[in-house]
């Protein structure tokens, strides 16, 4: 082998696991991909970073927090984001492929009940959604749970979800319908969480889940219970950021290894004042209070 060949050998490894350079070598790439539901903000994170440095360029991409999370174990993302932690078998994966997830919690979101604005049930307790979407859940119509819907003369409930790759999926199911239980066959899987509030704005029977962020005029929000007793808590930034609201949770980004260099620069930058401040303004909740100056 010439020694020009074992050069361009060594260059390549070095430059593997870094963000890529982009045409002309000039900028640099940052791969960024994952949960439906952070996509937005990172979408506005990535537009902003712009500003703050045109040499460096955020490719953001969804799918789900189980499609960043097998592109961060693959090697082919540098930021993987999620709206659930890393499964045990995830990083053993990550680990026997040489990387070693580094977790940044970037937010907060209060995951939404959603039915149609028509509905006249506005609060639910855990139980009532359990048994809504629950493996052997007795609730199969909104008669069930003492209402008559206006436009829904079936009286069925329409079960809105999220495809099984979805972190809101995964989130729901742990925190809502409990350890060890799985969810009832026949509900409408949904691949987005925008898709999720579109059915239900459409549907007079239907009740979904999704971010908060996602909510629309077309749509009512319920407020949740741990019991009957209450108190029943509507989902807003602020009961997602006191822990008010029962089913609030963190969101993550997730790196290959430590962060260094351009990747670090961008979640420090994502963390400060400033990035938290578009997080607020997409409807999250964020991880400090920020600090918005005179």
């Amino acid at each position: 082998m010439s020694k020009w060949s074992v050069a361009l050998i060594l260059i390549a490894v070095a430059a593997c696991g870094r963000p890529s350079d982009g045409p002309g070598g000039k900028r640099v790439v940052i791969q960024n991909k994952g949960s439906d539901t952070l996509v937005n903000v990172a979408q506005a994170w990535a537009e902003e970073y712009k500003v703050v440095n045109p040499d460096v360029a955020i490719a953001v991409t969804g799918g789900g927090s189980g499609t960043g999370i097998s592109s961060l174990i693959n090697g082919t993302v540098d930021i993987a984001n999620a709206s659930r932690r890393l499964k045990d078998k995830e990083l053993e994966m990550a680990r026997a492929n040489g990387i070693e997830p580094i977790e940044f919690i970037v937010g907060y979101d209060a995951l939404a009940v959603y039915v149609h604005p028509d509905n006249p049930k506005d609060e639910f307790t855990l139980e009532e959604l359990a048994a809504v979407y629950g493996e052997g859940g007795s609730f199969e119509s909104w008669s069930d749970l003492g209402v008559d819907v206006p436009g829904c003369s079936s009286a069925e409930i329409v079960r809105v979800s999220r495809q099984n790759n979805s972190g809101t999926y995964a989130y729901f199911k742990q925190a809502v319908l409990g350890k060890g239980r799985d969810y009832k066959m026949g509900s409408r899987d949904m691949h987005g969480s925008k898709d999720v509030v579109d059915l239900v704005g459409h549907t007079a029977c239907a009740i979904g889940y999704s971010g908060l962020a996602y909510a629309t005029d077309e749509v009512k929000l319920a407020s949740i219970g741990l019991t009957d007793a209450g108190p029943f808590v509507a989902p807003s930034v602020e009961t997602a950021s006191d822990g008010s609201y029962p089913i609030a949770r963190p969101l993550f980004m997730y790196t290959r290894g430590e962060p260094t260099g351009v990747v670090k620069e961008y979640l420090d930058w994502i963390l400060s004042d400033v990035g938290q401040q578009i997080l607020s303004d997409k409807g999250y909740a964020p991880v400090k209070g920020i600090s918005r100056g005179d």
